[in-house]
């Protein structure tokens, strides 16, 4: 077993012992090198385990004094009034040092041939109308990116193309209607809540604490669509944790709502494991998974995706099969090669590097 998977399964082994109660919040974690012994790796191995688990916010390091549990899945978050409890900020995290333009950007060269092969292989079926919820090929790839990346098994059904991650959330709108109210974070980018509001849906702004958004807001609000950006909220750059990933779960299941997770730029999280998603936690169909390639590959790419649980396909193709995909077959097909062929995820791999030794 080569390094990377040993320190990943006891990452993995360590994770669900801290789900499932084995080790309970504010519980120290046994030592380095006694986990060590314990699992048969070295010290370095379950130092770099625990790293991530710091990172995803399930335990936290106390200086001189080890690692303690932060996660905490009772039912206690379902009570208004009681809020979660924040882990250390992530090394890195915060939005006002993160500058996107340092980083590696896309190579025009490889885009430039993708394009130029792209037109020579396929000719004239790039002149062909794209189907409503996007071409097979760009959504076969997807669903084979998702789970190679992301661990997440959707098939192309699932995924809608749209020209931008605006225009999905305006068909998410025209999906579940006027009638209920949507809440966003509060700060966060000025567009998503200008997106919903535009198409006359009802707004509720939730205000965000060291995790995410505050327990008492969440609870005591008349939300039933939750729009939430986990990963690293703009502009306060605010990660949802563990614990705060399952109380949005906790709250949809009680409530009868849906989540829409905006899992924009976390595909260049400089850990060394992709961060977990709230639509790999769901098992009872209400997250949709909305990310775009504007960021991934560049701006010049007016391509989005959501990935809908197998629940609500026949709920959207009834509200909304209608729409026409906005977005050229060409450009699907370009991007549809890049991650066929690997230039996509090696590109991600290349700004992971690049963001881990910053």
């Amino acid at each position: 077993m080569d390094k990377e998977k040993r320190y990943l399964r006891v990452y993995e082994q360590v994770r669900e012992d801290i789900i499932n109660g084995r080790y309970p919040v504010d519980t120290k974690l046994p030592s380095k090198r006694v986990m060590a012994d314990s699992m048969g790796v070295s010290v370095i191995t379950v130092e770099h385990a625990y790293e991530l688990l710091a990172e995803e916010g399930y335990i936290i390091p106390v200086q001189k004094s080890g690692y303690f549990v932060t996660f905490d899945d009772s039912d206690i978050y379902s009570l208004p009034g009681k809020e979660t409890k924040a882990p250390a900020p992530k090394p890195g995290q915060s939005a006002a040092s993160h500058t996107p333009s340092d980083e590696p950007q896309f190579s025009y060269s490889i885009y430039a041939r993708t394009v130029r092969k792209v037109l020579s292989e396929f000719g004239e079926y790039l002149m062909e109308k794209s189907p409503k919820n996007g071409m097979f090929e760009l959504r076969n790839a997807i669903a084979w990116y998702l789970l190679r990346s992301r661990r997440l098994e959707v098939t192309p059904d699932q995924i809608i193309i749209g020209a931008g991650a605006e225009y999905l959330y305006g068909l998410i709108v025209q999906t579940f209607g006027r009638e209920v109210s949507y809440g966003v974070e509060s700060p966060s980018y000025q567009k998503i809540a200008k997106v919903y509001g535009a198409g006359g849906a009802r707004l509720e702004m939730l205000k965000l604490g060291n995790d995410g958004i505050e327990s008492t807001q969440l609870w005591e609000s008349s939300v039933k669509v939750l729009h939430i950006t986990p990963y690293r909220s703009f502009p306060s750059g605010v990660t949802a944790s563990a614990s705060k990933k399952r109380e949005y779960l906790k709250w949809s299941r009680k409530n009868n709502g849906f989540i829409i997770e905006d899992d924009f730029e976390s595909e260049f999280t400089p850990s060394r494991k992709p961060e977990e998603t709230i639509f790999s936690l769901d098992d009872e169909g209400r997250v949709i998974y909305v990310n775009t390639f504007t960021r991934t590959i560049g701006s010049y790419v007016r391509c989005a995706y959501m990935v809908l649980p197998e629940s609500l396909t026949d709920k959207f193709t009834e509200m909304i099969g209608f729409y026409e995909c906005p977005v050229p077959t060409l450009d699907q097909m370009i991007i549809a090669s890049l991650i066929d062929s690997g230039d996509f995820e090696r590109h991600i791999n290349k700004v992971r590097r690049y963001n881990r030794n910053k």
